[in-house]
């Protein structure tokens, strides 16, 4: 890739990074989301020295947000993880969220590129789930898609596309109401906690609640163990706000954690 950038008179830079597990991760993201998040961060701290305000593009391509939907679906994600990937988040930009990935491979052609082909995406890659399977993108790609390209016709990537546009707005909408109503029942903050009142947050509705929750939780959690929070911390936390009958401690992803303290919900960084 680097020789291939300054033979089109590119400046490269190559960084090693150190995917934790070595490629077959555990975690709640397993070993895409632990490479998806060094990756970032190494590309985060590259742009950063280069400039204050420089930006990232990313080669995400419709089928790519095609695919991300359909891993959402079968974790049981909600309109956020639905939603899949934003054109612009930060200083990433994602410009071929609406090409298909045959457009992109048909430029390479065109301009005389041999494109670059990631072998953690084939079926047969080093890099596989902790039971030995292939990687869920991967199946999804080789597998699942085209089943279903074959089962409804031509057209099911642009339509999950179209999906993920419309839950995108939609979930827009409800964080931003869900940080009014955070702000609203923050009663202490300090970076490191929350001090939320628990009266506030069960009056509210219990979907903006499980917003303001999660909203609560990612203000403080770092960035690399975000992918991380899945429902059942979020409906944890809740039940302490509506459902609470003197349990203990709720431990969340990142060395976070919540609990009730009167007719206060506190969620900190241990």
């Amino acid at each position: 890739a680097a020789a291939a950038c300054r033979a089109l008179g590119l400046q490269a830079e190559v960084r090693a990074v150190q995917v934790p597990g070595g490629g077959r991760g555990t975690g709640a993201g397993g070993p895409e989301a632990a490479a998806r998040d060094v990756r970032h961060r190494a590309l985060d701290d590259a742009a950063r020295d280069f400039a204050p305000d420089a930006v990232v593009l990313l080669g995400h391509t419709m089928d790519d947000q095609a695919e991300t939907v359909l891993l959402g679906l079968g974790r049981g994600s909600g309109a956020r993880s639905l939603a899949g990937m934003a054109a612009a988040t930060g200083r990433l930009r994602r410009p071929f969220l609406h090409l298909r990935r045959a457009d992109t491979l048909g430029a390479c052609a065109d301009l005389g590129l041999t494109p670059l082909v990631d072998p953690t995406n084939e079926p047969d890659g080093t890099w596989r789930r902790a039971d030995g399977g292939p990687l869920r993108r991967s199946a999804l790609r080789h597998a699942a898609l085209p089943a279903l390209e074959e089962a409804l016709g031509p057209g099911v990537v642009p339509a999950l596309a179209r999906t993920a546009d419309q839950l995108r707005r939609d979930a827009d909408l409800l964080d931003a109401l869900a940080r009014d109503v955070l702000a609203e029942v923050t009663r202490a903050g300090d970076g490191t906690s929350l001090s939320l009142d628990a009266a506030g947050l069960e009056a509210a509705h219990p979907a903006m609640r499980s917003r303001v929750v999660r909203e609560a939780i990612m203000g403080l959690a770092d960035r690399g163990v975000r992918g991380a929070l899945a429902a059942r911390h979020i409906a944890a936390v809740e039940a302490l706000i509506s459902d609470y009958h003197g349990q203990g401690t709720v431990h969340l992803p990142g060395r976070l954690t919540a609990r009730r303290r009167g007719a206060t919900l506190v969620i900190a960084k241990e």
